[in-house]
C-alpha cells in the first residue's frame, strides 16, 4: 500500500459541507512516510491526474489501490486546525489549543467565581 489511510467523501463528510478527501493517517516507515512530503491533514485533490472531487469514500479508496508503484498526487496543505481525529507531524506549527478555548472557559470560572462571592457576601 501507499502507507496512509484517508477519509471524506460524498457519503462520508469529514468536514461539514466538504466532502474532499483528507489524509488522516500516515503509517510510519511506509512509502508516504519514508517519502516525506506528505502530512497528515493535507486535502488530496487529485491521483495521477484524476480529480478526486465528488467521490464517494469507496471509489476514492479504489482509486489509490489501483494508482500502481508510481504514484502523483496533487495535495493541498491544511492551513488550520480543524476539528476531527488529524494529527500534525512536526510541521512546523505551534500547535495547541485556539485561543477561545482557553479563553470560554476562563472567562465562565471568573463569571462563576464573582457570582459565587456575591452571593457569599449578600449572606454575610
Amino acid at each position: 500500500g501507499l502507507g496512509f489511510n484517508i477519509v471524506g467523501g460524498t457519503d462520508q463528510q469529514y468536514i461539514s459541507n466538504d466532502s474532499s478527501i483528507y489524509v488522516s493517517w500516515i503509517k510510519k516507515d511506509g512509502a508516504a512516510y519514508l517519502d516525506g512530503r506528505l502530512q497528515e491533514g493535507d486535502k488530496i485533490l487529485a491521483v495521477n491526474g484524476r480529480d478526486l472531487k465528488d467521490l464517494r469514500h469507496k471509489d476514492a479508496v479504489e482509486l489509490f489501490q489501483n494508482a500502481g508503484y508510481d504514484v502523483s498526487l496533487k495535495i493541498q496543505r491544511r492551513l488550520q486546525p480543524q476539528n476531527g481525529p488529524v494529527s500534525h507531524r512536526g510541521d512546523g506549527e505551534s500547535g495547541g489549543l485556539p485561543l477561545a478555548a482557553i479563553l470560554v472557559p476562563g472567562l465562565a470560572l471568573a463569571v462563576a467565581a464573582v457570582w459565587i462571592v456575591l452571593r457569599y457576601r449578600q449572606r454575610m
